[in-house]
């Protein structure tokens, strides 16, 4: 087993929720700590409040990961009189690396909202609000036969889905020539002779941004010294992404009853809703943290109820003319939830590399509001 440094937890961290994805306004990535530094517990938590880097500290974490940016706005100085300062310099001095995901595991597949929406369970959920779509490249490679499983099993942590189905390639047998010239150290044949060589041709589908990790692994994992490959640019196109999501219910329920099993699923000591709690719900929008400003989204498209958190009394009056019901379960209470899957998502893909390190969520974490 080998001990990963900072720098490879944030390349997972990229992969599950690439930066690209987080809104201009935001802060996410890195926030404190050496890159170099190595890590053999890593602590996940939604905030990166005095408890938590306090648990994370005691625990002898090496890094906090949060969900809520460490440090969202500049610093002009870092002061223990200040409340985040005062944070940072307890980070650093005990040498505790910070990544926070934020906007950008909002809006990213199998993320925030699709937890949210798994949670409740909201079916055949789409993003609410389309921001962008994923860029499809496919890559086609030349592969001497007896060597396709390890070239296919290299490339296959990059393809693209196709629906529901994961893992998919196309293969098809064909014979390879090629005359190796001087200086070439040829896997098969003599240097000025011209070879014929079984060879398969594997298609396999790429999200675009995958392409510079694809092809260092396909050149590692490929048995010739130079080997033939195409990427083709392609007009179809991937995953919608974006913020929210909008999907259906297996069976027609109330607001009301709804409005129930959103605070017995999510854990929560009591929900708020707006609109009449008889009418009927089946198509349900949702979006974690404070998500009011996609209200007319879930309108247009149709949505019975938006389930967020932060409502503003306006904006429950707004909801109210437009006619959507509005469940409140509190930012905190739709987002918590992605600490334990976060824990187990990095988790495995620590394991899948080998890596020795131990993923610890944090559940000492509470609801700042309480209800009598």
């Amino acid at each position: 087993m080998i001990m990963p440094k900072v720098s490879d937890i944030v390349g997972i961290i990229n992969k599950i929720a690439p930066p690209a994805l987080a809104e201009e306004w935001d802060n996410v990535g890195l926030m404190l700590g050496d890159p170099a530094s190595e890590v053999n517990r890593i602590m996940v938590a939604l905030d990166g409040t005095p408890d938590t880097v306090e648990a994370a500290i005691a625990g002898r974490c090496q890094l906090l990961l949060t969900h809520h940016p460490f440090i969202f706005r500049p610093l002009k100085r870092i002061s223990s009189s200040d409340p985040t300062g005062r944070l940072v310099l307890d980070a650093a001095r005990n040498s505790l690396a910070v990544i926070s995901l934020h906007t950008n595991f909002d809006i990213a597949d199998g993320g925030m909202n699709d937890l949210l929406g798994q949670r409740l369970e909201v079916r055949k959920c789409r993003p609410l609000r389309v921001m962008a779509v994923e860029d499809l490249v496919k890559l086609a490679v030349f592969v001497p036969k007896g060597h396709e499983v390890q070239v296919r099993e290299a490339l296959s942590r990059f393809t693209a889905n196709i629906g529901a189905y994961s893992d998919c390639s196309f293969q098809c047998a064909g014979t390879g020539t090629f005359r190796p010239l001087a200086g070439a150290q040829p896997f098969a044949g003599q240097v000025g002779k011209l070879e014929f060589v079984d060879e398969l041709r594997i298609e396999m589908l790429l999200q675009k941004r995958h392409i510079p990790a694809a092809v260092t692994a396909l050149i590692k994992a490929h048995p010739y010294e130079e080997p033939a490959f195409d990427l083709f640019p392609l007009v179809n196109k991937g995953v919608e992404q974006g913020l929210g999501r909008i999907g259906v219910l297996d069976e027609e329920t109330t607001v009301g009853a709804f409005a129930g099993k959103v605070k017995e699923r999510l854990g929560l000591a009591g929900v708020r809703f707006v609109g009449d709690g008889g009418h009927v719900v089946r198509k349900v929008a949702l979006c974690g943290g404070s998500g009011m400003s996609l209200l007319r989204d879930a309108q247009r498209q149709g949505a019975d109820v938006l389930v967020t958190g932060d409502v503003k009394y306006h904006e429950a009056r707004e909801a109210e003319a437009l006619g959507v019901a509005v469940i409140d379960g509190g930012h905190f209470g739709t987002e918590v939830i992605m600490v334990d899957s976060v824990a187990a998502r990095l988790e495995a893909e620590l394991a899948s590399r080998s890596f020795d390190v131990e993923v610890v969520p944090f559940r000492g974490e509470r609801e700042p509001f309480t209800w009598r």
